[in-house]
């Protein structure tokens, strides 16, 4: 029973992490299109060269030191929500989101060798991943549902309905 009351809760959860996974993949190829355009792949293979001569520790905090600059930036984008700026908040939050993953994956792509030698890191990182997997698992039918009734190919009444409005709206369109 209270599995059942929270099954919509663990599926949010699951679309939430599963859009900061989609970001993370589609944000850092756009981050090494940035890095080919600006000096920015002598910088990655400097940083790699010195991320090489140090421990995994210090490492960790290679990775960690860069996002610190974004908080100021999430702090005025929260600011902007309590005042009612609500489209320059989106603004800032999303570009602070976008502006942060792009940094993480960048950093992380530099610095994962050396993380993973960190038995703590490496287990973490790979119950990120098996979250990742069983949030696919449990987001996939919930997406096939969807698609189901945006084709209108169903026989439940959303399908019908679906069918009816597609109907209606080449009649409307046929009309003109």
């Amino acid at each position: 029973m209270m599995r059942r009351l929270l099954q919509p809760f663990w599926v949010l959860l699951a679309v939430i992490f599963l859009i900061e996974a989609w970001l993370w993949d589609h944000l850092e190829p756009v981050v090494e299109r940035i890095v080919a355009l600006i000096p920015l792949r002598a910088f990655k293979q400097w940083l790699s060269d010195r991320v090489d001569t140090l421990s995994p520790a210090m490492t960790l905090i290679v990775f960690a030191v860069p996002v610190i600059p974004l908080f100021p930036l999430k702090l005025v984008g929260l600011w902007l929500l309590a005042n009612e700026y609500w489209v320059s908040a989106v603004v800032v939050i999303v570009l602070g989101k976008f502006i942060g993953v792009g940094v993480t994956a960048f950093i992380f792509d530099v610095t994962r060798t050396k993380l993973l030698q960190m038995g703590w890191f490496k287990k973490i990182y790979q119950f990120i991943l098996t979250v990742r997997a069983k949030a696919t698992a449990l987001v996939e039918p919930v997406k096939r549902r969807i698609a189901e009734m945006l084709r209108g190919d169903g026989t439940g009444w959303s399908a019908r309905m679906l069918r009816l409005i597609q109907r209606f709206r080449r009649r409307v369109h046929e009309a003109r």
